[in-house]
């Protein structure tokens, strides 16, 4: 019985993260504070998702569930940085919505704006 409710509670709290990360997905006004929105709350989500469908299986199926958690943790934010990095270099980011610009003196001058 404790367990059923751990595991509603650690589903409920992720899909909530996901519908969060959804809804600043669609919100926030520029891309950097987009990609934000589509990474963190959704690897929080899912990782609280996968928890939560882990405490319901055997042992042998919840390792494949550490396998896909292992995954989303390690390919999300380097997509995120690698999609930053190309949109920066595309000019789709504006520098006025930027408190800091770290980018500015690594870029070579061919791609200045």
């Amino acid at each position: 019985m404790i367990l059923d409710v751990v595991s509603a509670v650690l589903m409920l709290v992720g899909a909530v993260s996901c519908v969060l990360g959804a809804i600043g997905l669609v919100r926030l006004p520029d891309l950097p504070s987009r990609l934000q929105a589509a990474t963190k709350p959704q690897t929080l989500g899912l990782l609280l998702i996968l928890a939560g469908t882990a405490l319901r299986l055997e042992m042998e199926s919840a390792v494949t569930l550490v396998l896909v958690a292992l995954f989303q943790v390690i390919t999300a934010p380097v997509i995120s940085q690698l999609l930053g990095r190309t949109a920066y270099r595309g000019g789709s980011v504006h520098p006025e919505h930027l408190v800091v610009d770290e980018l500015a003196g690594r870029m070579p001058e061919e791609m200045d704006r």
